[in-house]
Formats: C-alpha cells, sequence, structure tokens
C-alpha cells in the first residue's frame, strides 16, 4: 500500500523549552533564538545542527523548526522547512505574508542558525518571508560538517531582493559556528 499520509515531528523539548508567548524585538534575538535551537538539537541528539525560527508582524512567535532529516527519515525535514509548514499551518495560509484573495499580512521574519541550503532558498521564495536572518554561512556549514549545502545562484542574496525579501547575515556567526563545530566534533550522526 502506498503511505497517503505525512507525518513530520519536532522533539518534545522544544515544546518544554519555548511558549507559544515569545517575543523577540530585536534580529539578534530572533537569530539568538535559532542558534540556541540548533544547538539544543545537537545536544539532545535529536537531529542536524540547524535551528530556524519565524516571527510575525509584532515580533512574536509563529513556528519553531531544527533538521529531522535522519529521525524522520526525510530529507526535506529541514530546520527551515519545518518552520515554514508549522507557521503556515498554524496561520492557515500557504504564504506567510499573502491569501490567495491577495491580502497581505506581515511582515513576516525567518531567522535562521545558518545560511539555507539551495533546498531551503527555494522554498524561502514560496514560503512568503519579507525577511531572512541568517546566523553561519554556507562555507562555515561545509568546512565544519560534512554537509553538502548544494548549488545557489551566483547571485542568491539579489535573487532574495529583487523578490522582496530583505537578507541579513552573519548575526552571531561565531556561536552559530561553534554548534556546527561541535556538531562535528561529536560524529556528526544522530537519530
Amino acid at each position: 500500500m502506498l503511505y497517503a499520509q505525512l507525518h513530520l515531528t519536532l522533539p518534545a523539548w522544544v515544546h518544554e523549552t519555548i511558549g507559544d508567548d515569545h517575543v523577540c524585538p530585536g534580529d539578534e534575538d530572533k537569530v539568538a533564538l535559532a542558534i540556541e535551537l540548533s544547538r539544543r538539537n545537537v545536544e539532545a541528539r535529536t537531529g542536524g545542527p540547524f535551528g530556524a525560527a519565524v516571527f510575525g508582524p509584532d515580533h512574536r512567535l509563529v513556528a519553531v523548526g531544527v533538521n529531522r532529516v535522519l529521525p524522520q527519515n526525510c530529507s526535506v525535514a529541514h530546520a527551515e522547512i519545518m518552520a515554514y509548514a508549522l507557521a503556515q499551518q498554524r496561520v492557515q495560509r500557504s504564504r506567510l505574508n499573502c491569501d490567495e484573495a491577495g491580502n497581505r499580512y506581515g511582515p513576516y521574519t525567518l531567522a535562521t542558525s545558518a545560511q539555507p541550503c539551495c533546498q531551503c532558498y527555494g522554498a524561502t521564495f514560496w514560503a512568503g518571508v519579507d525577511r531572512l536572518l541568517i546566523g553561519a554561512r554556507s562555507e562555515d556549514v561545509m568546512r565544519l560538517t560534512e554537509f553538502d549545502e548544494g548549488p545557489l545562484p551566483a547571485d542568491w542574496l539579489g535573487e532574495l531582493e529583487r523578490r522582496g525579501i530583505a537578507v541579513v547575515r552573519d548575526l552571531h556567526r561565531d556561536a552559530a559556528c561553534e554548534v556546527l563545530r561541535k556538531y562535528g566534533e561529536l560524529g556528526g550522526v544522530f537519530y
């Protein structure tokens, strides 16, 4: 029989750690939360060293995600994808910042512990975010772990900005790199 349902979950520690009313007023606060999620995911050995968080127009947390690829046997269970999907379910729109009738909402922000890979980069176009905040760079990820981040357009930043997505990089980059380094030191595979 073919599977007709997809069920992806975050680890239990996420719900025990972060409440619905979490607010992060500044960009650095938002990325610090994403990095903390990545660190907790590594320490708990519940997935890869990546965390992401979606924030609404009032800087209130809408959803979070951590990498769950290996524990969930699903190559798309990246932190950004998990956060996007959970946020879209929460607001009941396939695009966070607009609905099918063209009504605008937002701005919505994705904070991520590391630069999106090619998969998450593509998803960012359609997720409906207005801002992207990044900790570590892809070259950090590839230098400190065995991950292949995949190909991006030469002007990937310009492509996002042309689509109305403002990008801020290198927020808490050293802290994000430390999580990547720790993951590599621990052997890099968690189930």
